[in-house]
């Protein structure tokens, strides 16, 4: 089955919201530490004797004001601080993928920063074996597919990603690849062409952070000098037409994150986001959270917050967007193929009724 023996000229509009919470979804782009909830940050600090600038949740909670990208890593970072131990980062990766579990994530991909940690002496294998062990617990208890995507800090040195690479390779098994994120302004891909060619030779997957503040061209270097699969962002693209073609022949994944799009600055509402117009390109865009914590919504949010704003989208965008996830992710054929059963057989019932 595909997208065009869907009647979703049948699916009434009151139904969308439902649809959005219910669908087969994967997520590409969360990342881990950004999913720390200020309730987990006191807990953690109680529990490791740490010390906050903040005196309760709500003080907290209302710093989450960030005029761009670095005014929200600032934040970010020393809100990691709390994570010490491998218990802390099973208790963080558990409780991200049980609120995915419950928005119906089949798949997440999700992103972390062994060099936000590392830097405060905490164990490289820390980080590692306690996410993974929650992506184990996850699959078990409630079949949601969790991998690992390392991601190096861009703002640092290549010799530095380097380093971090080689030290966590004693425990490859546990992750599917490496990325790129932190500041974007002044860091372009090229920065990193060397030690993202020992990760693609290694067979890590390669994605990375490019077009969300930095230019389209950073796109391009992603592409041909890091030779990433993926595009986390992208939005940026539509600033370069040859570009979009490109992205749009060649099927390149955008993992975009709209509400975190709005609240570092990159649009100015979400009414004015150009999900639609990338879709219309026949771009292969998909929807993520980001930073969720920090940014206002876990992705039924940003379904429900975007498909609000923009009438456009509707139920053809939307199941678009969901099977572009999965087909977007580095997961086995068959599992792919299931899910994408899953997503057919959910907007046949809805054709129906």
């Amino acid at each position: 089955m595909n997208s065009t023996t869907i009647d979703f000229d049948r699916i009434p509009c009151e139904r969308l919201p439902a649809l959005l919470r219910t669908m087969p979804k994967a997520e590409l782009h969360i990342h881990i530490e950004g999913s720390l909830e200020p309730e987990m940050i006191f807990a953690l600090a109680q529990r490791n004797h740490v010390a906050l600038v903040y005196p309760n949740v709500e003080a907290l909670r209302a710093a989450y004001a960030f005029s761009d990208l670095q005014s929200f890593l600032d934040i970010y970072y020393a809100g990691a601080g709390v994570l010490r131990t491998e218990q802390d980062f099973f208790d963080l990766g558990f409780a991200y993928l049980n609120r995915a579990a419950a928005e119906n994530v089949r798949c997440a991909e999700i992103f972390f920063d062994p060099q936000t940690h590392t830097a405060r002496g905490v164990p490289i294998q820390h980080v590692v074996l306690g996410l993974a062990h929650a992506c184990r617990r996850a699959h078990a208890e409630w079949d949601v597919h969790g991998s690992l995507i390392l991601c190096f800090l861009r703002h640092l040195s290549e010799d530095e990603a380097a380093a971090t690479l080689q030290a966590a390779l004693p425990w490859r098994e546990h992750f599917i690849g490496v990325g790129l994120d932190s500041s974007e302004r002044g860091h372009p891909p090229e920065k990193f062409a060397h030690v993202f060619a020992q990760a693609r030779a290694l067979g890590l997957h390669v994605v990375a952070h490019a077009g969300e503040e930095g230019p389209p061209a950073y796109i391009e270097s992603a592409l041909d000098v890091l030779k990433v699969e993926r595009i986390d962002h992208g939005v940026r693209c539509v600033e370069s037409p040859a570009l979009m073609q490109r992205l749009a022949g060649e099927r390149v994944p955008l993992t975009v994150c709209p509400l975190s799009n709005v609240k570092l600055r990159v649009f100015d509402a979400l009414s004015g986001h150009n999900l639609p117009t990338l879709l219309g390109a026949g771009l292969c865009a998909t929807i993520n959270s980001d930073d969720p914590a920090y940014f206002g919504g876990y992705l039924n949010q940003n379904f429900i917050e975007t498909f609000a704003a923009l009438p456009s989208l509707g139920p053809r965008e939307a199941y678009a967007l969901a099977r572009n996830s999965f087909e977007a992710s580095f997961a086995k054929p068959d599992d792919k193929a299931r899910w994408i059963g899953e997503l057919d057989a959910l907007f046949m019932r809805a054709v129906a009724s």
